[in-house]
């Protein structure tokens, strides 16, 4: 029998290791020549956790990176508590999880997000994702992205379909009628045989390095211009509306007393509207 402890413990080391390993990939394709900046922020209420933030800005590949993970816990407020997976009248939960959003200085490599994150109230589950965000249509690298994800899905025995839908359904502005981006896959509530759902989420998070890595390396040298550049940060307001309006993400760190600058590290820093 594995405990809720031992699941707890688990989870929390695997999502310190990813962070590390994220920060070390990133920093290794801007040639080590730009470092993250490592910042700890804790809860208000003592002994309810807090988190870690790495933020690189500025670099040759990144405009911006946030590497964050946190492991929290204590009661959600009364008008949340219906939104969340056995949070009932207590409110009572615990979670950990890493969350990563890079936008790009070469305005032809799209901006790249990913997340992971196992919370326990009554029940227990798992959920997170990984999606993609160009300015520029590629059909080649959407094949490539999507073909991955599809693998990783397949050899996890995970709907690839199932999942690849939730996330063009759940990454999409109703007010805009369109897509933030050319998806990936998004999946929440993953209730059922935790030995093989944190299998899968492990090889999820390493398989966001390799993608990322190739996505990088595709395009890192490739040429653009001014208007390139006021493409893309169109394109980043169009990110912002989505992140503010409707990210769940953004909610749940909002209502579970997260810090607010690592919540809102999502953002870019620049973006424009017409």
């Amino acid at each position: 029998m594995i405990t809720s402890d031992f699941k707890k413990k688990m989870t929390d080391s695997w999502f310190s290791y990813l962070q590390s390993q994220i920060c070390k990939e990133f920093e290794f394709l801007e040639k080590n020549k730009i470092k993250f900046v490592k910042r700890n922020w804790k809860k208000n209420k003592i002994n309810e956790g807090g988190g870690t933030s790495f933020l690189l800005s500025n670099g040759k590949i990144f405009d911006k990176v946030g590497v964050n993970k946190s492991t929290v816990s204590g009661i959600f407020p009364k008008k949340f508590r219906s939104k969340i997976l056995g949070a009932g009248k207590k409110g009572k939960y615990w979670a950990t999880g890493i969350s990563v959003v890079a936008h790009m200085k070469n305005p032809k490599i799209p901006a790249i997000h990913f997340n992971t994150r196992f919370i326990v109230t009554s029940k227990e589950w798992f959920g997170g994702g990984m999606d993609v965000t160009p300015s520029f249509k590629d059909l080649k690298e959407k094949k490539m992205i999507h073909d991955d994800l599809r693998s990783i899905c397949n050899q996890n025995k995970k709907s690839y379909k199932k999942y690849k839908k939730w996330c063009d359904e759940y990454f999409y502005l109703p007010h805009r009628k369109e897509a933030r981006g050319i998806g990936g896959i998004f999946f929440d509530y993953e209730t059922k045989n935790w030995i093989e759902n944190f299998k899968f989420v492990r090889e999820l998070g390493l398989t966001f390095i390799e993608i990322s890595k190739k996505i990088i390396k595709r395009k890192e040298k490739l040429n653009w211009t001014k208007l390139d550049k006021e493409k893309q940060l169109f394109k980043r307001g169009r990110y912002v509306e989505f992140n503010l309006l409707y990210d769940r993400g953004t909610k749940f760190g909002l209502n579970s007393g997260g810090n607010i600058d690592s919540i809102l590290m999502s953002l870019p820093p620049e973006a424009k509207w017409k």
